[in-house]
């Protein structure tokens, strides 16, 4: 999918920048959250970079990691609330549903 993301079975436009008007609330959350993320990372790698204490970078592991779930649960949730609005129209049915827990649980 190189124009964009699918979330909740609709492709998302690829954002160019952040302010872009197209962007939903949640998307721009989303996007916050991984580029806070991004920063997380090359810390990390700084980190090994400088042969920074072993506790410190595991620290930093774990709070980038955690930062990662929460992600991912905030794109399950939009998911599930667009999933529970297909349903109660027949237009989805419980297997996606499952299907997307499984996917993030992995």
């Amino acid at each position: 999918m190189a124009g964009g993301w699918i979330c909740g079975g609709t492709l998302m436009p690829k954002p160019q920048t952040i302010e872009s008007n197209n962007l939903s609330a949640e998307q721009t959350k989303i996007i916050h959250r991984l580029r806070r993320l991004e920063g997380q990372v090359r810390g990390l790698q700084k980190m090994v970079e400088d042969t920074r204490d072993c506790k410190e970078i595991l620290t930093q592991l774990s709070g980038a990691r955690a930062a990662l779930d929460a992600v991912g649960e905030m794109i399950l949730e939009t998911y599930l609330e667009d999933c529970q609005a297909k349903m109660s129209t027949g237009e989805s049915n419980i297997s996606s549903v499952i299907q997307a827990v499984r996917l993030l649980r992995k």
